[in-house]
């Protein structure tokens, strides 16, 4: 991975898909997209990202094993359903409250492959936490990405303060933030959609069901099979989505969205998903998974059966998806070779934001904030 590029150089960026002179329609006749509103540049950009999105993610397990990022806490078989339900948001306008597998999230909503490479090499100018927290705590002020919740759940109760705070200014704003079904038996998860709901809050609940909350499986989670069902004890819809399914999620994330911003109240979606590998780099998922489960999950991955929807529809050909793989790699390769060549934090700087200015322990002047 030796660089060829300058700290300099400007970041590679997901090209839009060649269009003809008359420039990209909305698809019709019965093709992907038909109804949505979406163009075949829409698609294909949705594509792009689920596929550098599993690039990046695969770099870092790579990155990981080579003793150069300490910790991966991967999103394989999520980025369907995280892309498709993001796409339909107000980039730098709404708000976003991830999870630690919200890779594909924080890209469909203005994150860089840049960033998320110095999140995983805990550099200075790190956007996430400048370098003070483990991989996986993704945010980004400039995006209206807050940090994300190291305690899981916790997230739904900031996302739904966002949410009472742009109902309250009449911002027509509305806040998205994720979790794993098992964290959705926290206790937060619970007074956040309460609270949601009694207040009409703009705000969209995801739940990314994998099946397991690291090695305990769904069945010893929760009482009720679809975390969906819980939305009718706080007066909003519970929605089911295949999150396999990019265009089903994206209607199921349209929806919401419009919902929200109509000042209908929140929703609560329930994204099926597979866990395609290891709850983290830290567990071994063989101990409770056979193979056979495990190769019978690859007919879920998301990222081949939304190729073959778009190939069967025309919309992409050897030649597209070869320049969408070369894309994907060259903008992980330029994110990893300038992340890796950015400054570490300055040790001296360690309790900087952390006690407030002027107090003990502050180790940074009052005049730095």
């Amino acid at each position: 991975m030796a660089s060829t590029r300058t700290k300099e150089a400007s970041e590679p960026v997901l090209r839009a898909a060649t269009v003809s002179a008359n420039g990209a329609a909305p698809t019709a006749g019965g093709a992907p997209g038909e109804g949505l509103g979406l163009t075949r540049e829409d698609l294909l950009r949705m594509y792009s990202l689920i596929a550098v999105t599993r690039a990046i993610d695969e770099r870092m397990w790579i990155l990981n094993r080579a003793g150069k990022v300490p910790f991966v806490i991967s999103g394989q078989g999520h980025e369907g359903a995280q892309v498709g339900i993001a796409y339909a948001l107000r980039q730098g306008y709404d708000w976003m409250v991830p999870y630690y597998r919200s890779v594909a999230s924080v890209l469909t909503f203005g994150m860089t492959p840049r960033e998320i490479l110095l999140a995983q090499f805990a550099r200075a100018v790190d956007p996430s936490s400048g370098g003070r927290q483990m991989p996986g705590h993704y945010g980004a002020a400039q995006h209206n990405i807050l940090s994300t919740s190291s305690p899981v759940a916790t997230q739904v109760l900031h996302a739904v303060g966002i949410a009472f705070a742009a109902k309250l200014r009449k911002t027509d704003q509305v806040t998205i933030t994720y979790l794993g079904e098992g964290a959705s038996n926290q206790g937060d998860f619970h007074e956040g959609l309460n609270f949601a709901g009694i207040h009409k809050l703009p705000v969209i609940v995801v739940v990314e069901n994998n099946g397991y909350a690291i090695s305990v499986p769904a069945s010893l989670e929760s009482a009720v099979e679809d975390i969906a069902t819980r939305a009718a004890g706080y007066g909003m819809p519970g929605v089911i989505v295949d999150g396999a399914d990019v265009l089903a999620c994206y209607r199921a994330g349209k929806e919401a969205v419009e919902r929200a911003r109509r000042g209908d109240g929140p929703t609560l979606i329930e994204a099926k998903v597979t866990r395609m590998t290891a709850h983290s780099s830290d567990d071994q998922h063989t101990k409770y998974r056979t193979a056979q489960e495990l190769e019978q999950e690859k007919a879920r991955d998301p990222l081949p059966r939304f190729r073959q929807q778009l190939r069967d529809a025309g919309f992409l050909d050897d030649k597209e998806e070869a320049r969408i793989a070369s894309e994907a790699r060259e903008i992980v390769e330029d994110a990893t070779d300038w992340a890796e060549s950015q400054p570490e934090p300055d040790p001296a700087t360690a309790t900087h934001h952390v006690y407030a200015p002027g107090t003990a322990g502050a180790g940074a002047p009052a005049s730095e904030g």
